[in-house]
């Protein structure tokens, strides 16, 4: 039987995202792998659901008013989901806010900062030419460290960030945030957050939202993966 959900994803942190949060809320989906290292991302089948080009999306053939929908964009989608099923995006008014906070300093800081130190730090001096930029290494090295000591003092006495219990907020951050040592950080003077990434880290849904299709993706990019993700 077909599931109502299809998840059009590859293994990188905004795929992990959707993959643990629909882990989390036990709804059934399928997968349907868009390869950004080939360019999958750039087919019409893809954009007429993804206009940015960018992973994840998904539909869902039981949408609102029991119509088909398709969502783009990881956060929308998250909200999405903790709409749909009542879960994950805050017990009342007030931890919605909160988690609407997080999930937003996610989208638009740690995300953003995160991939830049990424691409900077590891892809850019391998690219042809190679593009070796200390200040801009040095700066986004910089604004993570930043990002995370403001998610470890938000995180001191805290089991989640959010509100009493798990949610999208912390479904949204803590794929980035587990590659700490890819983004060149120290995190020794950080035990809250370090404690923080060892107890989601522990949980089922997140162990099988990352090991999703894990072994499709490569362990270095070559010069035409670059290129799909960088270039065009």
């Amino acid at each position: 039987m077909t599931a109502p959900i299809r998840l059009y994803y590859w293994p990188t942190p905004n795929g992990h995202k959707i993959a643990i949060a629909l882990e989390e809320l036990g709804l059934p989906y399928e997968v349907q792998l868009v390869n950004i290292g080939t360019g999958q991302q750039f087919e019409p089948d893809f954009l007429a659901i993804a206009p940015n080009n960018r992973i994840p999306a998904l539909t869902d053939a039981e949408g609102p008013g029991g119509e088909p929908v398709s969502v783009f964009e990881s956060g929308a989608i998250l909200q999405y989901l903790a709409r749909k099923t009542g879960r994950l995006g805050g017990a009342n008014e007030r931890e919605r806010i909160e988690v609407e906070e997080w999930l937003m300093w996610q989208m638009g800081g740690l995300g953003p900062m995160a991939g830049q130190a990424n691409h900077f730090l590891r892809y850019a001096p391998e690219m042809d030419p190679p593009q070796v930029l200390p200040y801009a290494q040095d700066r986004y090295r910089r604004e993570v460290n930043r990002l995370y000591g403001v998610l470890d003092r938000r995180l001191a006495g805290r089991t989640y960030v959010a509100g009493e219990n798990l949610s999208i907020a912390d479904i949204a951050i803590w794929p980035w945030a587990r590659a700490w040592e890819k983004q060149q950080q120290d995190i020794s003077d950080k035990p809250h957050f370090a404690a923080w990434l060892d107890r989601l880290a522990a949980r089922p849904a997140f162990i099988r939202g990352v090991s999703l299709a894990a072994e499709a993706r490569p362990a270095t990019l070559d010069k035409t993966a670059i290129e799909n993700l960088y270039k065009r």
